[in-house]
């Protein structure tokens, strides 16, 4: 018997949490065998946080393609907002159409691509096979439109399942759902080979920075995004920075770099010690930040689900605290600190674990277990599965 065919809907390959999620998840199970995995990217490059990103330079592309996955495009440049069912051109719905009529199953990484779903449904282009949203946000209408594209897809009775990250997204987006379709909640998990604690690795990143072995170090892996707050984070440095004259922060992700003029400005208005905060952007090597860092901070005001710099720094002995936002709390439960969103609040929430850091270390990696990508694997292979039974049931 052949394997499923699985095709997943990208809106395009970039920076981002999800991404590096769901890309993991496909890539585990192409590469063990339990299903054929394609990417339709309806990008080809992103321009996002000031910053263009390319397909092809992207590592959820290199990780794809290594895997053996086949990744197509339809040559478009992603933006804030998601492309429309009205504007794809027939060239771009024939490249899609014969992308979804080799597929068992179809996913789509979060709500942003069902648009091009409508687009194929509308001309009639759109297998009858089953189709599975997998979400990764707790506040739908921050989604714009893409959250209406769910909506009427459920509604026509070709959506048949969501696949949530945390039960915080599968409740907020359930009001857009009918009682057809069905909602599983998978938890994040991350790769605990990659992401490990390796004591001889603390060091070289702070060489290269130029920060002191003992000095505390507060990481922030965000993109530089009104959802991420990083307003918040900065006042919060600089609450810090003022009980603590040794700490040193640092900020990577998509905008987080010294030509952003934007990030320069809230630095000064937040009155946070630039010559403390390094600015290191986009990076491929977040186990490497992470075993540098003493604390991994997440200061968001809405949007996340189940934070994967959480998990990740975790997993590699950072102490993760965070706001109350999505499942966060539930993520960093017994080995981390919840907060309210307040600076002040923040700085002492550094500062006690600075000043209880091997208890806070050791909480963290007794709990490496529950946060294995294994368990996750498993769950995400059990529903595919059995979507992909369904449509041999229906055949």
């Amino acid at each position: 018997m052949s394997r499923p065919r699985i095709l997943s809907l990208y809106e395009g390959l970039f920076a981002g949490g999800a991404r590096v999620l769901h890309t993991n998840v496909i890539t585990g199970l192409h590469v063990d065998g339990a299903h054929e995995h394609s990417v339709l990217s309806i990008a080809s490059q992103a321009r996002r946080e000031g910053a263009l990103q390319p397909m092809t330079d992207d590592p959820r592309y290199r990780w794809l393609r290594e895997a053996g996955i086949e990744v197509s495009d339809l040559g478009r440049e992603a933006g804030v907002v998601a492309p429309a069912p009205e504007s794809f051109t027939a060239a771009e719905l024939e490249i899609a159409a014969d992308a979804v009529a080799r597929a068992d199953v179809i996913l789509t990484l979060k709500e942003q691509p069902l648009g091009l779903l409508l687009a194929l449904d509308a001309r009639g282009l759109l297998p009858d096979v089953p189709i599975a949203a997998c979400l990764h946000r707790s506040d739908p209408t921050h989604s714009g439109a893409a959250v209406r594209w769910l909506g009427e897809l459920a509604a026509s009775g070709r959506l048949t399942s969501t696949i949530s990250c945390a039960e915080s997204t599968s409740d907020a987006y359930a009001r857009f759902l009918t009682p057809a379709v069905d909602r599983f909640v998978i938890p994040n998990g991350v790769d605990l080979a990659r992401y490990r604690p390796k004591p001889y690795e603390r060091m070289p990143l702070r060489t290269q920075l130029g920060i002191a072995g003992a000095a505390p170090v507060v990481v922030f892996a965000a993109r530089f995004d009104a959802m991420k707050d990083p307003g918040l984070f900065l006042r919060a440095v600089a609450s810090h920075a003022r009980r603590d004259a040794r700490a040193q922060y640092v900020m990577c992700g998509a905008g987080m770099t010294a030509d952003n003029t934007a990030l320069t400005a809230a630095i000064t208005e937040a009155g946070a010690p630039a010559d403390r905060i390094h600015r290191l952007g986009i990076r491929d090597d977040m186990p490497r930040v992470y075993r540098s860092a003493d604390i991994v901070a997440l200061t968001s005001a809405f949007g996340e689900a189940s934070p994967l710099c959480l998990i990740e720094g975790a997993a590699c002995g950072a102490t993760p605290v965070t706001t109350a936002v999505g499942d966060a709390a539930q993520v960093v439960s017994g080995i981390g600190l919840v907060t309210p969103h307040d600076a002040d609040a923040i700085a002492g929430a550094w500062a006690k674990v600075i000043a209880r850091r091997p208890d806070y270390r050791a909480a963290a990696l007794a709990a490496r277990h529950r946060v294995g990508s294994g368990r996750m694997l498993d769950a995400y292979r059990g529903a595919i599965d059995g979507l992909a039974e369904r449509a041999d049931v229906a055949a």
